[in-house]
């Protein structure tokens, strides 16, 4: 009977630790740290009904905890942050979690996290994070802002060596809570022909990031992230 009750409890101590939401950012930030460096090769592709934006090319290089940097020969405006998926950058800022369910995605049984930043500086209010329960990597990310409405990131994901790292990621948004101007991406000047954005009218808009040729672990030097060093 002793046994019995004891094994009662370990299962049940064993299934509450993998419902502690702050348990489960901890292991996406340790797998993630596996990751020291990387370099990576991407397209970027924007669809907005008012913007017209080229498919973009860039080489984007990484190194923990937070340095990124970006190359494109063509589009000058591209959101660093947006494409630093890092969990260390998600998570650098205090805040406050906790487990909410289960869920499928796309066939991939996830953990539900509720996510609330601390302090008043913060523009995201709240953020609701789906974790792939197997690999420990995140798989969607929806975020609702003060000012910016809400905005939601799907993650897919590579097989091989690098299945921790994403194939693609899609950052939808509202565009019409969104502060951007019409002649985003372009050569400086409104485009006549271009479709007039139509206030406070509800428009959706997509940023869908490609991943390709991944160098990882490659020791990069913190030189490549000198920005100052780089405009001499």
């Amino acid at each position: 009977m002793k046994i019995f009750l004891a094994l009662i409890l370990f299962f049940q101590l064993g299934f509450a630790q993998t419902k502690d939401g702050h348990e489960i950012i901890e292991k996406v930030k340790k797998k993630f740290s596996e990751v020291k460096d990387y370099q990576v090769d991407v397209k970027i592709i924007v669809d907005v009904n008012f913007l017209k934006v080229p498919q973009t090319e860039a080489t984007i290089f990484f190194k923990q905890p937070d340095k990124v940097k970006i190359k494109s020969q063509g589009f000058a405006l591209l959101p660093k942050e947006g494409l630093n998926f890092s969990p260390q950058s998600l998570f650098q800022k205090a805040y406050t979690s906790f487990y909410e369910r289960d869920e499928m995605v796309e066939g991939i049984n996830c953990a539900v996290v509720k996510v609330i930043p601390l302090g008043e500086v913060n523009e995201v209010i709240l953020s609701t994070i789906w974790i792939d329960k197997q690999k420990s990597v995140i798989k969607k990310v929806e975020s609702t802002t003060k000012m910016n409405g809400t905005f939601t990131i799907d993650f897919d994901y590579g097989k091989g060596e690098y299945d921790l790292l994403p194939a693609q990621m899609v950052f939808s948004f509202d565009v019409s809570k969104m502060n951007i101007p019409n002649n985003f991406g372009g050569n400086g000047h409104d485009d006549p022909d271009q479709p007039k954005r139509k206030k406070n009218k509800l428009t959706k808009g997509t940023v869908k990031v490609i991943y390709s040729n991944y160098k990882v672990n490659l020791r990069i030097a913190d030189s490549i992230f000198d920005e100052k060093k780089e405009k001499k």
